[in-house]
């Protein structure tokens, strides 16, 4: 993949690849056509699986000749065994998931390390929508309605770092991005990427 190439990536997928070390076996869960996926493939020269829920999204993952298969994240992680990756990546598909605390601790036993990325609903300009229209929050990283919306489980930076805490996890990494992908450029406290994240990155492994 050349750099004009990288300029029509996502911003959260570049960074999220910096989170995964050059060589290493990856499944992506939630990799619906595979944009991650060959990113992951063509820059970090990964050995990659993908696990996808929607048959579309498989199809379009074999036509590009990447290895993914059709599953449920909610109900098929338990056939990978332990230890199986040395990452299982999760992006921007937890909160539509119907139990995370499950498989945040799903991700930790099958990789190694667990990469997880998500929207940020503590973002000021959803609590602000909220405070000023009365009504849920629609933005760049959270463009449903929300009666058709896919995530059912909204969570904010602060709410993600205490259910890690709750899985016995450890934070090797964390960034916060803006509504474009980029990082926000500065170290903060947690309390502060929850104001102005829209959307955080994280880096996890199990506690020894």
């Amino acid at each position: 993949m050349n750099s004009k190439d990288l300029k029509n990536v996502r911003g959260d997928h570049r960074i999220l690849c910096d989170f995964v070390e050059p060589g290493s076996r990856v499944l992506d869960i939630g990799c619906e056509d595979g944009d991650l996926l060959e990113l992951l493939i063509r820059t970090r020269n990964v050995d990659a699986r993908g696990l996808e829920l929607h048959q579309a999204g498989v199809n379009k993952c074999v036509a590009r000749g990447l290895p993914a298969v059709q599953g449920d994240a909610d109900t098929d992680l338990s056939a990978y065994p332990d230890g199986a990756f040395d990452y299982a990546i999760l992006s921007q598909t937890l909160q539509a998931t119907k139990d995370p605390k499950h498989i945040l601790g799903e991700l930790l036993r099958i990789g190694k390390r667990a990469v997880v990325s998500f929207p940020n609903f503590g973002h000021w300009r959803n609590r602000m929508q909220l405070l000023t229209r009365g009504r849920m929050p629609v933005t760049d990283y959270l463009p449903y309605s929300w009666y058709d919306t896919p995530n059912i489980h909204f969570c904010t930076i602060r709410d993600f770092v205490e259910l890690a805490g709750e899985v016995d996890a450890k934070v090797l990494r964390a960034e916060a991005l803006n509504a474009k992908g980029e990082r926000i450029g500065f170290n903060a406290p947690w309390w502060v990427w929850n104001l102005i994240g829209d959307q955080a990155i994280f880096l996890l492994e199990r506690k020894k």
